[in-house]
């Protein structure tokens, strides 16, 4: 288990852009009947989701949440002096997208930029990533970007993760703080588990290729999709999260120092409402200090977290308040962090 500390750094501001096509749940019927998507809305609690549209990628969705961020707020871009992109779904192959994203969004070629190649805990992977390349002062302000278009990934005529899924990006501005409270991180990783969410083509390992495109039926459900479309064995993800993720909570409250009575919000990952319960009613936490955008957006993977805050906080300043952010998923991978922010202005959703 990786434990680590880190000092003088905090949030200072974060906003979220989605696409403005909204899709209903319920009304999502082009492959099952209706009663299929009412039964897999009142069990994952998911009534919609935002779907990118063609030519839209996630780093545009980071792109208008980071303008808008850096319009506000003020920041000036020859400050920010590290830009971190976080994504399954970049851009291209290569460059990285984090290069793109630097110099669309003017900063200065001193920037330091690269991609975090992680899903559901990868936004609490970024966050620790940048707080330990802050340390030394050096780096005055920097830029997490956090985006997916996961709504791509998944197979339409597959009903495990067809109602699941869907796309955002988030733009989260770090600061350098002398008067910041420590932050504490615990990071996990577990190879062992890598079936049980995995597209299993269109890498190196398994090239592009007609055979890997063709869709087939994968089980004695009918459920359709080809080999690079991803999937989740649903009860392996469930156990895992029994198993690891409660343990991982009370580890890293241990390691800060904190009582669960002493943090103000649990931010966990929204992988569906019927998760989310039973850590709600594992760790025993009162329900209104769990904010959620499950209902909203569902599943956005990495996007998650920070799109959870920035939909419960909208157009507010959160001051003095601690909180415990939990990601867990494809991977497996799980990561947890407790910390403060101070004065952390969260803009409007955006849509575009």
């Amino acid at each position: 288990m990786a434990l680590l500390t880190y000092q003088n750094c905090t949030i200072e501001a974060l906003y979220a852009t989605v696409p403005k096509n909204k899709i209903i749940n319920r009304e999502y019927t082009q492959n099952f009947d209706e009663q299929t998507a009412i039964d897999i809305v009142e069990k994952t609690g998911i009534e919609e989701r935002r779907f990118a549209p063609d030519g839209m990628c996630a780093s545009d969705l980071c792109l208008d949440a980071a303008e808008r961020l850096i319009s506000e707020t003020g920041v000036s871009r020859s400050e920010i002096g590290l830009l971190i992109f976080v994504s399954q779904t970049p851009d291209y192959r290569m460059p990285a997208t984090s290069i793109i994203l630097q110099q669309k969004l003017g900063l200065t070629t001193g920037t330091a930029a690269f991609d975090l190649n992680l899903g559901c805990s990868a936004f609490v992977y970024g966050l620790s990533i940048a707080f330990g390349m802050m340390q030394s002062g050096q780096i005055k302000y920097a830029l997490l970007l956090d985006g997916e278009t996961r709504s791509r990934i998944y197979s339409p005529k597959d009903r495990k993760t067809a109602f699941l899924f869907g796309d955002g990006g988030v733009a989260a501005l770090l600061k350098f703080d002398t008067s910041s409270n420590n932050s504490f991180f615990s990071l996990n990783s577990d190879g062992a588990r890598e079936n049980y969410i995995k597209m299993d083509a269109g890498g190196y390992r398994n090239p592009s290729s007609i055979e890997t495109l063709k869709e087939k039926i994968v089980d004695e459900y009918g459920n359709i999709r080809s080999d690079e479309h991803g999937y989740m064995n649903g009860s392996d993800v469930f156990n895992f999260l029994l198993s690891e993720i409660p343990k991982d909570v009370k580890n890293t409250l241990n390691f800060a120092q904190v009582g669960s009575d002493k943090i103000d919000y649990f931010v966990f990952h929204q992988a569906n409402a019927f998760m989310n319960s039973y850590l709600i009613k594992k760790l025993k936490l009162p329900a209104e200090k769990v904010p959620s955008c499950i209902h909203k957006y569902g599943n956005t993977s990495s996007v998650s977290i920070p799109l959870t805050l920035a939909h419960s906080f909208e157009d507010q300043v959160v001051s003095n308040k601690t909180l415990l952010l939990s990601g867990f998923g494809v991977g497996m991978s799980w990561a947890t962090a407790v910390l403060d922010v101070g004065n952390c202005k969260i803009g409007k959703v955006g849509e575009i």
